[in-house]
């Protein structure tokens, strides 16, 4: 009698046994399943493009003048100084939106002549950027009043409140992402969950209407664009 209790007791032990093996394995591929969806995941990117026009406009203009004595061409530097402010003042800029950023002097000897530059470097900043693009527009009313710019003087327009708009920018990059993602889902039979990770682009800022060509210049129209790279979880 006690040899077939002893029996009972180990078959019960080892039923018991089974069946926490079964359960432990069931419980374990569960698990690894739902690990397993839950890492499932789609990349993809989103774009954001808006139009903006710049807020600054800066010209660095330079001129010279070339002579045999320093009297001379100082006097025909600082009269070409005097032509420079009477165009812009004529075009409507204040005294201060230009000043002068350097000036050079050069003298070396030809034929054994004594010889004498002297480069004058001016700065406009302005942020009345259609005033800007007159005084652009009219440059050649400079040449009339003896003031020939030397090559590489230009105006160049800048956006610069682009922090502002960076948090809708990087919102509506993030939307178009996820549209990327819910097709992809869709095409695959799943659906699109939050996010898993996601990473900023570099904002750039670009010509509106792409390069204008040589001798064209800068425009104030602008382009800013933004990529994003987003991880969504798939359900």
């Amino acid at each position: 009698m006690a040899l077939e209790i002893r029996d009972k007791v180990l078959l019960g032990g080892a039923a018991m046994l089974a069946l926490g093996v079964v359960a432990g394995g069931y419980l374990l591929g569960d698990g690894l399943r739902r690990a397993h969806a839950a890492d499932r995941s789609v990349t993809v990117r989103g774009l954001a493009e808006k139009d903006v026009t710049a807020d600054l406009a800066t010209w660095s203009i330079s001129y010279s003048a070339t002579g045999f004595d320093l009297p001379t061409v100082r006097g025909e530097i600082d009269n070409n100084t005097r032509e420079l402010r009477a165009y812009f003042t004529g075009l409507g800029f204040k005294p201060a939106d230009l000043t002068p950023v350097g000036a050079g002097v050069n003298q070396w000897l030809n034929n054994g002549v004594n010889t004498i530059t002297i480069t004058q470097r001016m700065l406009l900043r302005t942020t009345d950027i259609a005033r800007a693009q007159r005084a652009v527009a009219q440059q050649f009313d400079l040449v009339r009043r003896g003031v020939t710019l030397q090559e590489g003087s230009g105006m160049r327009y800048s956006f610069t409140k682009l922090n502002a708009l960076k948090p809708t920018m990087v919102a509506a990059a993030t939307k178009d992402a996820r549209a990327a993602a819910e097709q992809f889902a869709q095409d695959s039979g799943a659906g699109v969950g939050g996010i898993k990770s996601a990473t900023q682009g570099y904002f750039s800022i670009e010509s509106r209407d792409g390069d204008g060509g040589e001798g064209a210049g800068d425009t104030p129209y602008k382009k800013l664009r933004v990529v994003t790279t987003v991880d969504f979880y798939l359900k």
